[in-house]
């Protein structure tokens, strides 16, 4: 059922922040009118099969894995950059599942994630101040005029690129890449020269022994897709509505609106009010929405935003992504969750340890600790515990590349390490190294709660 009041352009009549000022205003509206004749990204019946999985989450039933760049890039545009991203991300996958014995609903940050919030609207350089770079599909990272002036061609570059993504992916995802026999053959070269790489090829071995006693058994892919195919989402933050609503389209199934740009959209810490235009132009759309929760997050208010996008309290529908940094966890977190509990609201808790454990290092680098990370991660987990609610998903910007951004983990990345390969536009991301190494702390977190769990439903049986 559509929501009332509203049409893929009422955003435009609510107040709006983290918008670029576009010089050439009927550039801007023909760039968009021309993405509005363009073929649709992503399908309903994706985003309603997102929504369900999600609602699995909801439960307790599944594990949200939601990762990618922090900001995908027009310069480093590759097919190899998109395999590394996914390979990674069904490492993770298959981590998780085996370890924690749970499904895992895997959701890429990939295929339009070019838009990035700022925290200042300009950035100064001695006695230069030019307007921030806010992702490829609005400006350059060149420092000049030229280069800092939002472009309206680059939203058909975005789309352009987002598709071929989606492409790739869907062959990956589908084609016999994502085959679970082929899970030794997924190991990275500079994961496989890692400390994790130990770990990684125990449970390869494992599962590879299981999928010879299934074969024994006459279970084989041929017979049961799901070994050799993955279902895989795509994921943005719904920054640029002008984009967002270019590519909203009727569902021909069912009347409604379904934002086709990606399966999930969220809104960010910085857009989340709840007359804001971003909560307008997402409570109209079919799509499995989330909404970032800092420090700053009041209860009351998270209630509000809550109804407005899910007035059904249909379980899938939302996911909300905690991002407190690792000292603000217990301080915010526990009276959120409790609130959201109280209230019967159906909700998938996701936790982003990225973007509040962010610092500059020593050197000068934007990075963040790995150590801060796994905290932030870990007490997610405890307030989950505590509440008696379900710890549902992680949200992480990673990629498949060995990169040096974030200081620590097993690798051990310190300050001096981070210039050597330092790549990301924009924020640091965890390499497939301590991505991986992430996983496998997760998936004995997931067997605790799951333990804890079984141990109150016996105690509550006796």
């Amino acid at each position: 059922m559509s929501a009332r009041n509203w049409s893929p352009d009422s955003w435009r009549s609510k107040p709006i922040k983290q918008v670029p000022d576009y010089p050439d205003p009927a550039a801007l509206a023909a760039a968009e009118e021309k993405l509005a004749k363009y073929p649709p990204l992503v399908f309903a019946g994706e985003a309603r099969n997102l929504t369900a999985a999600l609602a699995n989450v909801a439960e307790g039933r599944a594990f949200l894995l939601q990762g990618g760049d922090c900001a995908e890039s027009f310069a480093e545009f590759s097919a190899n950059n998109i395999r590394d991203t996914f390979r990674v991300l069904l490492q993770m996958a298959v981590v998780l599942t085996f370890g924690a014995a749970l499904p895992v609903v895997k959701v890429g940050r990939l295929a339009g994630q070019f838009a990035k919030p700022r925290s200042a609207p300009t950035e100064k350089r001695g006695d230069v101040e030019l307007p921030s770079y806010r992702g490829d599909i609005i400006n350059s990272m060149e420092f000049t005029p030229e280069g800092r002036q939002p472009d309206p061609s680059r939203l058909l570059q975005a789309y352009s690129q987002a598709a071929a993504t989606l492409n790739l992916l869907r062959a990956f995802a589908s084609g016999g890449y994502a085959d679970l026999h082929r899970v030794h053959g997924w190991n990275l070269g500079f994961v496989a020269k890692s400390p994790e790489a130990e770990r990684w090829q125990d449970v390869a071995s494992r599962i590879t022994e299981c999928l010879e006693f299934m074969k024994a058994c006459g279970i084989t892919p041929d017979q049961t897709p799901e070994l050799r195919t993955v279902d895989f989402y795509t994921s943005h933050e719904a920054l640029l509505l002008g984009y967002e609503q270019a590519l909203t389209r009727i569902d021909s199934t069912s009347g409604e609106w379904v934002d086709t740009s990606a399966h999930m959209l969220w809104i960010g810490d910085r857009t989340r009010q709840p007359d804001g235009a971003h909560v307008e132009f997402l409570r109209g759309v079919l799509n499995p929405v989330g909404v970032k929760c800092g420090p700053t997050t009041d209860p009351d208010e998270l209630l509000r935003v809550i109804d407005i996008l899910n007035p059904q309290n249909k379980p899938g529908r939302l996911t909300l992504i905690a991002r407190m940094g690792h000292d603000k966890v217990h301080k915010h977190l526990p009276a959120l969750v409790r609130r959201v509990a109280q209230e019967g609201r159906k909700v998938v808790w996701s936790c982003d340890p990225m973007h509040g454990n962010t610092l500059t290092s020593t050197s000068g680098f934007k990075t963040r600790p790995f150590d801060r990370i796994l905290s932030e991660v870990r007490q997610f987990f405890e307030v989950h515990l505590a509440e008696g609610t379900h710890a549902g998903g992680i949200h992480l910007e990673l990629t498949g590349q060995d990169v040096t951004e974030c200081m620590g983990g097993a690798q051990a990345i310190g300050d001096d390490d981070l210039s050597s390969r330092y790549h990301t536009h924009c924020d640091p991301r965890l390499n497939a190294s301590q991505a991986l190494e992430l996983a496998f702390l997760i998936a004995e977190m997931l067997k605790l709660e799951r333990s804890n769990r079984g141990g109150l439903r016996h105690a509550a049986q006796a």
